[in-house]
């Protein structure tokens, strides 16, 4: 992949700090652009189509443990506080794991900073460095993936409450978080991508980077003067920030890469990226804003579109499975599964303990090959058909049923019957000595008792 470009004053200062941490210098970007959306959030807004929509960045840093998410995070303020230091300070928070959470913590903050001399101030900064524990929790508050998009389209968010409702009519939010790959798959399948929450975020894999020599190195001192000066513009009044008509051809191509790209791709992966062409703007309009500027020109619009679209790479390859398949079982046949059902009763299955488990007709499994179908006829009602698994006997048939056609001497069925050993055999003898065979004298049978009639009805009497 391409790294994006590192573009203006935030551009500048993390280039100086990059040959002094061990974290990719991508991730330090990301994190500076989020903060610095948060802190112009609320007074700078991107025209789109003709509406004016408010220039929020959320992100996401999905890499391993240990692989630089603090460390740029760290940097990320190291960064960004000479310029914005007090913004950090008072409006960062992290823990909100429900949507009544939040609209609760955006208007305690508007109350709180209504009578000041700056005014409502609805900014916040939401930094979540185990957003997995953050994903597990809010899977039982429905209502919470319902306010982040609310929150980062900046409409209006509502509690109701026993007393008085809560209302906070254009929030200012971002939401900057770190994951594991790992997690990113467990916790944001495209079932929840689906709805929109989570394609807001755009999501950044930190790659490798060489271990410093010495790690006793510190961040050097970095110039905010710039960047200072900008944040004073970018909040003394609400501004709106548009295109130039230079910058609008590469938009219109923009436009066509995120429609393209998503028809392209399976709709698992594709949910993730149908934001491509308005996240472009919007991070277009933040570095505008870095560079005290009202338009976006074309320069300014391609390294936000570099900055997008390595994130779309990012995203594919976060949810591309295509390398681990998951197995697939080979579905059973007839045959399988007719021979499994003769195998669970004993060797033999009546067409009753068959034909309703594998889904045939008894012809269907009269012509499969190995299957023996056999008649057994009993004293009384319609003879049974009887499935039993053919062996290299030619009279294979069971054994031990009445009206059997077959006689069958395969060892798969004998080893089902039952023995019937003589106790004659476990009696002591003494080889000597045989013992000599008694005779057993029958006795005469005497003429007919009168039985009375109540032994008579019941023959158990005669036992007394």
């Amino acid at each position: 992949m391409n790294a994006p470009v590192l573009y203006g004053p935030i551009g500048r200062t993390v280039r100086a700090v990059a040959p002094h941490i061990e974290c990719d210098p991508v991730g330090v970007y990301v994190a500076a652009l989020s903060m610095w959306s948060a802190a112009i959030g609320q007074s700078v807004r991107v025209s789109s189509r003709g509406n004016a929509r408010p220039a929020l960045l959320w992100s996401a840093l999905v890499a391993g443990t240990g692989r630089g998410k603090g460390t740029a995070l760290r940097a990320a303020q190291h960064v960004m506080r000479p310029a914005v230091g007090r913004f950090l300070d008072t409006h960062t928070t992290s823990g909100i794991t429900s949507g009544a959470s939040l609209v609760n913590y955006l208007w305690e903050q508007q109350e709180a900073t209504e009578e000041t001399e700056a005014g409502r101030d609805v900014r916040a900064l939401v930094i979540e460095e185990e957003w997995s524990e953050v994903l597990r929790r809010v899977k039982r508050d429905p209502s919470f993936t319902a306010k982040l998009r609310a929150a980062w389209d900046g409409a209006p968010l509502r509690n109701t409450t026993k007393d008085d409702p809560q209302a906070v009519d254009d929030p200012s939010l971002v939401l900057h978080t770190h994951i594991t790959p790992s997690d990113w798959t467990r916790y944001i399948g495209a079932q929840e991508a689906s709805g929109g929450s989570y394609n807001r975020i755009m999501p950044f894999t930190l790659r490798a980077v060489p271990m410093l020599d010495d790690d006793r190195a510190t961040l050097p001192p970095v110039d905010g003067g710039d960047l200072s000066d900008a944040y004073a513009w970018a909040t003394i009044r609400p501004r709106v920030i548009s295109l130039t008509d230079d910058a609008r051809p590469l938009w219109q191509i923009i436009r066509r890469y995120s429609r393209i790209t998503a028809e392209s791709l399976p709709e698992a992966q594709a949910v993730f990226i149908e934001r491509t062409a308005e996240q472009a703007l919007r991070v277009a309009a933040c570095l505008a804003a870095s560079e005290c500027s009202d338009t976006i020109d074309h320069a300014c619009l391609s390294a936000a579109f570099s900055l997008v679209r390595y994130s779309v790479q990012c995203a594919v390859n976060i949810t591309d499975t295509s390398e681990a398949p998951k197995a697939t079982r080979k579905p059973a046949t007839l045959a399988d599964k007719v021979r499994a059902r003769i195998a669970l009763h004993g060797g033999r299955a009546t067409s009753s303990q068959v034909l309703p488990y594998v889904g045939a007709t008894a012809a269907e499994v009269k012509a499969l090959p190995g299957i023996v179908v056999t008649q057994e006829r009993s004293a009384v009602g319609r003879p049974a058909t009887v499935f039993t698994i053919a062996t290299d006997s030619s009279d294979y048939a069971p054994l031990g049923r009445p009206g059997a056609q077959r006689q069958s001497t395969s060892p798969t069925v004998d080893a089902n019957r039952s023995t019937v050993v003589r106790l004659d055999t476990y009696r002591p003898t003494t080889p000597e000595t045989p013992r000599p065979v008694a005779t057993v004298q029958r006795p005469q049978r005497s003429a007919p008792v009168q039985v009375s009639e109540a032994v008579s009805s019941n023959p158990f009497r005669a036992l007394l």
